[in-house]
C-alpha cells in the first residue's frame, strides 16, 4: 500500500517536483558574487554538491575557491548570491553543516587542548551556556580516535604539528555529525601519513551517505581522491564526475597557459577511478 508521505513524493508521471528536487540537494549555492575592493572575485557562481560525493573544487591561485566556500557559509560579505541546504536556507541549516577552514587562518596560541577543540564541534547539542558532560566528551574522544589522536587529547593545541592540528580540526568535524561537510585546503602543509588518514576518513563519511566538498590543489591526486569535481576560476568552468568533467579541455579553460599541453593531457589521461 502506497503510504501518503510516497503520494507527496512524486509528481502525476512518477517524478519528484522541483521543490522535492531541490530539497534533495544536500549544498546549493545560486548566483554568487563577491568582490574584493570593488574588483569581482567570483561572478555570478552557482553549482549544486552531489549527493553523498567526494568533490574537488579546483582552479588556479586567486580562483575564488576559499572565497566560494566563505561567501556561501555567509562568513563574508556578499554582492548576490543565496545558499540552500537541503531546500531551506542555510541560516536554517547550520547544524547540518560542518566547515573545516584553512589551518593558517586559526590562533593555534589559543588555550586549549586537543580535547577542547573538538568538543566544540558539540556545542550544537549541549548548549553554548552549558559545560560539556561525560558522554560528551566521550563523543569527543571517539572523533579524535577516528583520526588517529586520541593520545593527544590533552596536549595543547599549539604544541602539535601542522598534520597533527589537521587532525584535530578535522575530529571536530565529525564531532558535529554533519550531512554537508565542507574542507578548504585539509591537505596543505600535511605529510604523507596525515594526507592519507584525512582521505581514509572522507571516504568514511561518504559511504555512510554524507556530502563532502574540498578545496584541493594537487592535480595529480584528484582521480585517486575524488569522484566529483567543479572547476572554477573566478566563474564556474565545469563540474560533473571526475571522468566527465576533469577533461583537458575544462583544465585548459580554467587554467590558461599556467598549464603545458603535456600536462594537461597526463593529467586528464583515463586512468581507473580509486574513490
Amino acid at each position: 500500500m502506497t503510504s501518503t508521505a510516497s503520494l507527496h513524493s512524486v509528481t502525476h508521471n512518477g517524478r519528484r517536483t522541483d521543490h522535492e528536487a531541490a530539497a534533495a540537494n544536500p549544498f546549493t549555492v545560486q548566483g554568487l558574487t563577491v568582490a574584493y575592493h570593488q574588483k569581482p572575485v567570483l561572478w555570478n557562481v552557482s553549482f549544486s554538491a552531489p549527493v553523498g560525493c567526494l568533490t574537488a573544487i579546483i582552479g588556479p591561485n586567486g580562483a575564488g575557491k576559499s572565497t566560494f566556500l566563505k561567501a556561501a557559509l555567509g562568513l563574508i560579505p556578499k554582492l548576490s548570491g543565496e545558499t540552500s541546504v537541503f531546500g531551506a536556507p542555510i541560516k536554517k541549516q547550520l547544524a547540518r553543516i560542518a566547515y573545516v577552514p584553512q589551518r593558517s587562518s586559526v590562533d593555534w596560541d589559543f588555550p586549549a587542548t586537543a580535547l577542547d577543540v573538538v568538543t566544540m564541534g558539540l556545542y550544537g547539542r549541549i548548549g553554548w551556556l552549558r559545560w560539556p558532560g561525560k558522554r560528551h566528551r566521550a563523543a569527543a574522544m571517539q572523533s579524535l580516535a577516528a583520526v588517529g589522536m586520541q593520545a593527544f587529547a590533552q596536549r595543547q593545541i599549539g604544541q602539535l604539528s601542522g598534520g597533527q592540528q589537521q587532525r584535530i580540526f578535522l575530529a571536530r568535524a565529525l564531532a558535529q555529525d554533519a550531512d554537508v561537510y565542507l574542507m578548504d585546503e585539509p591537505f596543505a602543509g600535511v605529510d604523507a601519513a596525515t594526507e592519507k588518514a584525512i582521505v581514509d576518513v572522507l571516504h568514511q563519511l561518504v559511504v555512510s551517505g554524507k556530502t563532502v566538498l574540498v578545496v584541493h590543489h594537487d592535480l595529480e591526486t584528484v582521480r585517486d581522491y575524488f569522484s566529483h569535481v567543479f572547476l572554477l576560476n573566478g566563474q564556474p568552468i565545469a563540474s560533473g564526475a571526475v571522468e566527465d568533467a576533469f577533461t583537458p579541455q575544462n583544465l585548459q579553460k580554467a587554467y590558461g597557459g599556467r598549464l603545458a599541453s603535456t600536462q594537461l593531457q597526463g593529467l586528464a589521461a583515463a586512468a581507473p577511478h580509486k574513490a
